[in-house]
């Protein structure tokens, strides 16, 4: 039984690598991405196809995997190229989107006989290269097991959560979860320096003890401490997924104090800083408050 043609669509920092997964999985791909000669570029690199447009690869594939920074360009490209979808397809929506667009995105193509499921992943650029990214994944049971085959190739845990819009719903209470101990971990390390703490001694001791977090082993040294800031998440798509859970808090009509506060300090630092900033970037927000910079100490002169 040949595999399917996987039409991928979004080919950026995590879409490119995880399409690149797939082809080591023996899968044929057909990569488009919005970026004019992205496509062309990957297909030369690695021997996939590529597509001019999403129309065009959604037209040949059998799957599509849609991996975009979030649900407005997706609804962009399904609703585009809904006179191309036919019968039998099926649909992993893979981006950190919006639960309740996903579901209207999936009734519309289940009127066409459809199928769609969403797959948002966590683990970063460095997990997508080598496959092993875990996704939070939503739909019915019998799409889940038609995606699973697909999904592994670029991951080593799939989580089933719920229905159609589960997945995302976990994926943005996983990066509030995420951003919040990453500020809480930032504002730790200010208060210590100030106190004369060494911040790198800090992150060790937060790692053997009860303080430990992702962001602790894996983002305070590497990118806050070294000033490197460059992770390969945006600060701006963090505050799409901190919007998102919000959104649920409201839905749901759970009060999140908390994780509002810590919305509200992601979207103080993207209006400061800008666009286009590191999610780790986060961190200058608490030291412009704090009135001071984190950094591995200064080595004594000899």
């Amino acid at each position: 039984m040949s595999l399917p043609l996987i039409g991928f669509i979004g080919l950026g920092r995590m879409g490119e690598p995880m399409a690149e997964c797939l082809l080591r999985a023996g899968y044929r791909v057909i990569g488009q991405d919005a970026v004019p000669g992205r496509a062309a570029a990957f297909a030369a690199r690695t021997g996939a196809m590529s597509a001019v447009s999403a129309p065009q690869a959604i037209e040949q594939a059998d799957t599509i995997i849609t991996m975009l920074p979030s649900s407005r360009e997706v609804a962009a490209v399904i609703e585009a190229a809904l006179p191309t979808f036919r019968p039998g397809q099926i649909v992993l929506e893979m981006s950190s989107g919006a639960p309740d667009v996903t579901k209207s995105l999936g009734a519309k193509l289940a009127e066409r006989d459809v199928a769609m499921i969403d797959a948002p992943v966590s683990g970063g650029v460095s997990r997508a290269k080598d496959g092993t990214l875990a996704i939070m994944a939503g739909g019915p049971d019998d799409d889940l097991d038609r995606a699973t085959p697909v999904l592994a190739a670029m991951s080593t845990t799939i989580h089933r959560i719920g229905g159609l819009g589960a997945g995302q719903a976990m994926k943005a209470l996983n990066n509030l979860v995420s951003a919040a101990g990453f500020l809480a971990g930032i504002e730790a390390l200010l208060v210590g320096q100030r106190f004369g703490l060494d911040p790198e001694r800090m992150v060790d001791v937060l790692n053997a003890s009860t303080g430990m977090t992702n962001s602790s082993q894996k983002k305070f040294k590497q990118f806050v401490l070294s000033r490197k800031f460059d992770s390969g998440f945006g600060l701006d798509l963090m505050l799409k997924d901190l919007t998102i859970a919000l959104d649920l808090a409201q839905a749901t009509a759970t009060p999140a104090p908390f994780s509002a506060h810590c919305r509200e300090l992601a979207a103080s630092s993207v209006a400061f800083l800008g666009a286009g900033r590191d999610h780790t970037e986060f961190a200058r927000i608490s030291e412009i408050l704090a009135g001071s910079e984190l950094h591995f100490p200064t080595e004594p002169e000899a």
